[in-house]
């Protein structure tokens, strides 16, 4: 009886504690892609402040952002936009803002897709200058990202799927389109994850990668250790069964690297050398893996997705070359 009793006792302890591993495994990713379960444990604050300390603050860059936004804030004064709405097949209501190209006979849309706990008015100046280029311009919030609503941030996979959504209202519009995706982060994972997809449109004629990861598996572990100072093991493997369970995907879905091995379309990688959010290793190990036609531009002194601050004129000279041979 003695012996039994024990063994009740252990088993109750060892179901207690794996009780409390799987609560706190459930907090882990809360924490890490629910921003309304972040905002309440003050980690989007945290991390905000985290990532602007790793940011470069030279004097140029701090110049170049100023006056970029400025001229941003000048065009949106005049821009004509429209908000628009799509839903997931989960229902999930989406929001983006659509700006026309100036003439109505253009063909020439770009879909602007933002970064981590980002929201789409981070890629009001790309759209300044996209527009002033002849492109209509689609910016949409990714799922669970400012107006739109979903249940976890999707690394790049669920939002392929979005955006999937707001390619098909590009085509209502123009049903001669040609689009180019051009992402930020997480955006620039989405947009390489969408390249990779078989079933991905024709109508998409380039990618613009800006400081891509190459797994969100690997960012997840590298940032639950830096932001949470906790091993990657065990706790990656168990917040994939986690997210699985809750969101119906898993991390190791979300991979930029094997996608690109698997695109057609023409992708330029860009990357600046200083940043110490994303490493600049990883925009080569894309490069180099991809089957694509392809180029790489390193921007030295450009810490997380700063390219475009540090040297504007050439950040924005070398995608205009760059899509000039394809659309």
């Amino acid at each position: 009886m003695q012996r039994k009793k024990r063994i009740r006792i252990v088993m109750t302890i060892l179901a207690a504690l794996f009780a409390v591993y799987v609560v706190f495994v459930y907090c882990l990713v809360s924490a890490c892609l629910v921003p309304s379960f972040m905002d309440k444990l003050n980690a989007f604050e945290d991390i905000t402040r985290k990532c602007y300390s790793e940011q470069v603050q030279t004097a140029d860059i701090q110049e170049n952002r100023s006056q970029l936004l400025r001229e941003t804030e000048e065009w949106m004064e005049t821009a004509k936009r429209t908000k628009i709405y799509t839903e997931t097949s989960e229902g999930y209501r989406l929001a983006a803002v659509e700006f026309p190209a100036d003439d109505p006979d253009s063909d020439r849309w770009v879909l602007l897709l933002h970064g981590y706990t980002g929201w789409k008015e981070e890629m009001y100046q790309f759209a300044c200058w996209y527009h002033g280029q002849g492109y209509s311009v689609l910016v949409p919030d990714l799922r669970c990202q400012g107006e739109s609503e979903g249940d976890f941030i999707g690394m790049g996979w669920t939002d392929h799927y979005d955006c999937a959504l707001w390619i098909d209202h590009i085509l209502e519009q123009s049903p001669e389109a040609d689009i180019v995706l051009h992402g930020q982060s997480m955006g620039a994972a989405t947009a390489l994850i969408m390249a990779g997809d078989p079933e991905v449109s024709g109508h998409i004629k380039a990618v613009i990668s800006d400081s891509a990861y190459t797994e969100a598996y690997e960012m997840f572990g590298d940032k639950i250790t830096e932001w949470f100072h906790l091993p990657a093991a065990p706790f990656v493997d168990s917040a994939c069964v986690m997210l699985r369970l809750r969101g119906g995907y898993n991390l190791k879905d979300a991979s930029p690297l094997r996608a690109v091995a698997a695109s057609a379309i023409p992708t330029l990688f860009i990357h600046g050398d200083e940043d110490r959010m994303i490493d600049v290793g990883m925009s080569y190990e894309l490069y180099e893996a991809a089957y694509c036609e392809k180029e790489l531009f390193i921007v030295e002194g450009a810490g997380h997705a700063q390219a475009q601050d540090k040297d504007p004129e050439e950040y924005y000279g070398k995608i205009e070359k760059f899509l000039g041979r394809y659309l």
